[in-house]
């Protein structure tokens, strides 16, 4: 259905071209709302324009006070330099950090200090790490430098707000399980950022790499043996912070129809990178952005000569600052979304996968918001991964890692395929990578095969959606149907594989409890597969064939439902009734109705909203709860304004495998009283 589109489109793509943009793009220090962003925006426009695309630069405003949706664009930071020394004990004077040498060596967004510099103390948060108010119980911080491997908001608000610090300096590397910990690369500088609220008296920070701190923390603990003098630091900052902008780079590739009229379709496919990220930020995300620019290239070219068909929609490329681009993109053009009948997402496609030890994934949508566009990746990504034969010639298998996995966000597909918006948006991303957002992801780490790829699969998607219609549609509702069978035939044998490994006194009732999952769980999923073939009326007003599908899917969901539970002891036939908690039946109270469109989060300026009280117990809740970053997304995305909040718990976990009620109870009211949703 494809394929020959594919080869058409793997013969010119190029993914040494795409390596160049990546070394080009790499070479700008590409905060959101900067000078450094604005260069690489202007880049990118100028190298679409060569290629023959309409392309403009938008601008929104880049304030700390304008929001789009619920989404707070960010105030302009300019850093023009950086310095931090060593100046005493005598014995271990040096320079630490410098912004000529590495642009991450000062935390972004930094505020400046005096023309001269500060000069000040430097106290180790250690033991302490500084992320409790009761790290600083007989602590004197006030006007000095706190040293800390530990979330820097947090540090901030405790050391800075409250206690009076000066400055911070950070040596802390996040781990990427199970390919780094904090001395994987122990010279690189992790990417640190501030995001000022208004609310915010700002400060200025260092980063050193995890080597560096460590010296720096063995100074300060010999110093303190012997008695010796602290040691202390001059730190200069020139940086400002003002009323700017954000931009956004939009290309356009128009329908034939729309083009030459009359037209019978304004529809659109929609392909998005972000463009943002600190010098050199290859692969995240500049490969990201490379992988666009030469889709969008080669499809001008291959249309323009007849060896692709004239589109009947029209192919819409952006490059984005991450989140705040789409956030204000979408908001002031609501009225193309509904005529978007799906999205890519292109982050971190780059990768020499041997260096950065990551895997090709095709992330699907969330389940709130099913469709078909994730299968299509899926088929697509398979269709270039037939890069060697067994040694009898037979069969044809990767040379390349590439795996499917669920619903996580992180990356502007979460606001498109949010359930108010509603534009199928799968991301094609790798992961993991030891060199994730430090000053060692370089162009050198980045494979022009890799991008390639990228470029295939998405230029093919594109040219796919733009032509779709009833045929196309039917093709890829049996792709689904095909692979939806084998997900519930998986998923039935997993639970089946469970109730071998119960032991103990309670079996009978774990046994019970997995019977009667395995019904829910394959009911549920049926649904979602029905909902998600319902959106293939995107791309035909056809739907006779969808129902039959939906149908069909639902007849393979019983069957695997049956012969699982037939393979399950007797015993696991009944179930006792649970006992409701506290959390069980206010949640069962709470019917929460959306009021914003696209995800909305109570970090960044909102949290700074919320009385101190309920802003400490919160920060406590979730830094106990290792679901806190997913689940409020995946919850947000269920709720419609009928169901409760139970309603949407049971929904979240036959999603993720994860409940936790009191946190979802905690976390929606706080949401109500900062009006960011209502409850009834």
């Amino acid at each position: 259905m494809f394929h020959k589109t594919m080869k058409t489109i793997q013969r010119h793509v190029s993914g040494e071209a795409a390596l160049r943009d990546v070394q080009s793009i790499a070479r700008h220090h590409r905060i959101q709302a900067s000078p450094g962003y604005r260069a690489a925006a202007e880049y990118c426009a100028q190298s679409l324009r060569d290629a023959g695309l309409d392309v403009q630069v938008l601008q929104f405003p880049g304030d700390g006070r304008t929001c789009f949706w619920s989404a707070l664009m960010p105030q302009e930071w300019d850093c023009r330099a950086a310095t931090l020394h060593v100046i005493s004990p005598e014995k271990a004077t040096n320079k630490l950090a410098d912004y000529r040498d590495r642009k991450l060596s000062v935390i972004q967004r930094s505020a400046p200090t005096p023309p001269e510099g500060v000069e000040a103390e430097v106290v180790l948060l250690d033991a302490l790490r500084g992320t409790d108010p009761a790290d600083y119980e007989g602590l004197d911080v006030a006007g000095k430098v706190v040293l800390t491997s530990s979330d820097i908001r947090r540090v901030y608000d405790l050391a800075v707000r409250q206690h009076g610090a000066a400055g911070i300096i950070f040596d802390g590397m996040r781990p990427v399980p199970p390919v780094r910990d904090r001395m994987t690369i122990p010279d690189a500088l992790q990417y640190t950022s501030f995001w000022w609220t208004e609310e915010d008296e700002p400060c200025w920070g260092f980063v050193l790499s995890p080597r560096a701190g460590d010296r720096l923390r063995a100074t300060i603990r010999q110093q303190a043996k012997e008695g010796g003098d602290p040691v202390r630091v001059r730190a200069h900052v020139d940086a400002r912070l003002y009323d700017g902008h954000v931009e956004v780079v939009e290309a356009l590739i128009p329908s034939a129809l729309l083009r030459t009229g009359p037209g019978q379709t304004d529809e659109e496919v929609l392909l998005v990178a972000h463009l943002c990220h600190p010098e050199p930020s290859a692969n995240d995300n500049a490969s990201g952005c490379a992988a666009l620019m030469e889709t969008a290239r080669v499809l001008r070219r291959l249309i323009d000569d007849n060896a692709l068909p004239q589109p009947r929609r029209g192919l819409r490329f952006l490059l984005v600052p991450e989140m705040a681009g789409t956030y204000a993109y979408l908001a002031t053009h609501e009225d193309r979304i509904p005529r978007t009948v799906a999205a890519l997402n292109l982050d971190m496609v780059g990768q020499d996968q041997d260096q950065c030890r990551s895997v090709l994934l095709v992330e699907q949508a969330a389940h709130a918001a099913p469709n078909f566009a994730g299968d299509l990746v899926i088929a697509l990504v398979e269709a270039t991964a037939g890069d060697a034969k067994t040694h009898g010639g037979q069969g044809e298998y990767a040379l390349f890692r590439h795996a499917v996995a669920p619903f996580s966000g992180g990356s502007d597909h979460y606001i498109l395929g949010d359930p108010t918006v509603g534009i199928p948006c799968p991301m094609i991303i790798q992961w993991p990578d030891i060199f994730y957002h430090t000053s060692a992801d370089t162009p050198d780490k980045t494979d022009p095969d890799s991008l390639a790829r990228a470029a295939t699969v998405a230029a093919t998607y594109l040219a796919f959606l733009a032509n779709a219609g009833a045929a196309e549609a039917r093709w890829l509702g049996h792709e689904m149907l095909t692979r939806f069978k084998a997900q519930v035939a998986r998923l039935a044998q997993d639970q089946v594989t469970e109730v071998l490994t119960i032991e103990g006194n309670d079996r009978a009732e774990q046994l019970a409890a997995v019977h009667a999952h395995v019904a829910h769980l394959l009911d549920y999923r049926a649904n979602r597969m029905a909902a998600a073939l319902a959106t293939l009326g995107r791309l035909t007003p056809e739907q006779g064939f969808v129902d039959d599908l939906a149908a069909e899917a639902r007849r393979v969901a019983a069957a695997e439902r049956d012969l699982a539970q037939a393979r399950m002891p007797g015993e696991a036939r009944t179930r006792s009734s649970p006992t409701l908690t506290e959390w069980d039946e206010r949640a069962g109270q709470m019917v929460p109705r959306r009021v914003y469109r696209g995800p909305v989060s109570i970090r960044g300026h909102y949290w700074q909203k919320l009385p101190p009280e309920e802003r400490e117990s919160l920060w406590q809740l979730q830094k106990e709860r290792r679901a806190a970053r997913l689940l409020p997304t995946v919850a947000l995305y269920w709720t419609d304004g009928r169901r409760t909040l139970a309603d949407i718990a049971d929904l979240v976990e036959l999603e993720t495998g994860q409940r936790d009620l009191e946190f979802l109870v905690c976390y929606f009211e706080a949401l109500a009283r900062l009006d960011l949703i209502a409850l009834a």
